[in-house]
């Protein structure tokens, strides 16, 4: 298991005032795997949850169907190590390049997007 840096992530106040969280606190926040760019899943973040993941280094988010916060991989073991956080151009959503630890998710697939609509 590669370990991920202690440095703290940085993100400027300027920087955070431009993120636009909606009416109930939380952002889109996407996780994608740094290396081979698949997309792992998705979730949403609060102010807590953000500032805990550039902190910490894993990922963190605010689950809607709990109520509460939680550290991505802390009673599974499948964590997310963070590389790069950036948001899109209107400001409303995250991208989150990960490490993934084991499966992203909690089907235990390696993806939550595994399935496909015949277009």
């Amino acid at each position: 298991m590669t370990k991920n840096t202690t440095e703290t992530m940085k993100i400027t106040p300027r920087t955070l005032a431009k993120l636009k969280f909606d009416a109930h606190g939380l952002i889109p926040a996407i996780a994608q795997d740094a290396k081979t760019g698949e997309v792992l899943m998705l979730a949403y973040m609060n102010l807590d949850s953000l500032k805990a993941t550039l902190k910490g280094g894993k990922a963190c988010y605010w689950s809607r169907s709990r109520q509460q916060y939680w550290v991505k991989g802390e009673t599974s073991g499948h964590f997310q190590l963070v590389k790069k956080i950036f948001f899109d151009c209107d400001c409303d959503t995250l991208l989150l390049k990960v490490e993934q630890i084991g499966a992203a998710c909690h089907t235990m697939k390696r993806s939550c997007f595994y399935r496909s609509v015949a277009v």
